[in-house]
């Protein structure tokens, strides 16, 4: 545990004691076991709080909605949750959902994207391109501004809604309000030789280069990815980041995800995209999902992106 000292000392004792999930010596059903216990253990799934959809499409997917209980929700959240692409489902997040529905007084529509490497790129961007798409064309309907969606995510969720945000904008889509993305998972490069750079302070906790390859490659999948679609299965490799939405984007700063996440910021700067970029000290991947004070700021954070973001 060479980077032990650089975690947030009130998470230390826990992180050091995680088991993390070994892809050359576990089936890859033990993560998802683990995944969605771990989840159910802090928040447990909520059914009576959502209803299901399945939204037909090129590919047909399901989908999860969630309403405040007292107000008819005028804008919207794309939601995308996260498991690596390889595991996770739309209700481990539940209680996330409630929290963002009730708090902004907003639909959230959560996606129960098909998992890699059963379903490898461009099944799942695909299927979250088609959730949103649905969301805007039954916005009017539901009473949703369609100028007041957001989409957003955690990890490879946000690697999605990132993916998700590049492949709207390149046919045509009309503009989002925002796009949040939480420690967001955006380049198949990292951990492998090809990585623009290699931080050796990040990604021993959380989610390491190991994991990040069998996840990368569970994705890639067998078929070659045309050059114009680099862009939607690893967003890092997107050569034109103009036009895109405000962004929020936060990550912790011994995450492995560091250096793709905050370059990744400074590239939608460049190309004029409003940016709240935020990395908060001793962070590991998923730091949120332990009691401190950093994860606090990054709710605090979160909270007043979309307040400002929804509008």
């Amino acid at each position: 545990m060479k980077t032990i000292h650089l975690v947030d000392a009130s998470a230390r004792d826990i992180v050091g004691a995680v088991p993390l999930f070994d892809p050359d010596r576990q089936p890859l059903e033990i993560f998802r076991q683990q995944l969605l216990a771990s989840y159910a253990m802090v928040a447990p799934p909520m059914s009576s709080a959502r209803e299901e959809v399945r939204i037909v499409g090129t590919p047909t997917v399901r989908a999860l909605i969630y309403r405040p209980k007292e107000a008819t929700p005028s804008r919207a959240v794309l939601y995308i949750h996260g498991g690596g692409f390889i595991g996770g489902s739309a209700e481990m997040t539940d209680a996330v959902c409630v929290a963002i529905a009730e708090k902004h007084k907003a639909l959230v529509v959560s996606v129960d994207y098909a998992l890699a490497p059963e379903n490898p790129f461009p099944g799942p961007v695909d299927q979250c391109y088609t959730a949103l798409r649905w969301l805007l064309n039954e916005a009017p309907a539901r009473g949703i501004d369609p100028s007041r969606i957001v989409i957003m995510g955690h990890s490879a969720g946000g690697g999605l809604a990132a993916a998700t945000a590049l492949l709207h904008r390149d046919r045509g889509g009309a503009p989002l309000a925002g796009q949040v993305l939480i420690y967001p998972m955006l380049d198949a490069r990292t951990g492998t030789s090809a990585a623009p750079i290699e931080n050796e302070s990040t990604g021993e906790f959380g989610w390491t280069r190991g994991i990040n390859r069998f996840a990368w490659n569970a994705l890639r999948g067998r078929e070659p990815i045309a050059k114009e679609r680099e862009g939607h299965f690893s967003p890092a490799l997107a050569v034109d980041l103009r036009d895109l939405p405000p962004t929020f984007l936060a990550v912790g700063s011994v995450d492995l995800f560091l250096e793709e996440d905050v370059n990744y910021g400074m590239r939608l700067s460049r190309a004029g995209v409003p940016v709240d970029l935020h990395v908060y000290v001793g962070g590991i991947h998923g730091f949120d999902f332990f009691p401190s004070a950093i994860a606090e700021r990054l709710a605090a954070d979160v909270t007043a992106a979309l307040t400002r973001l929804l509008g």
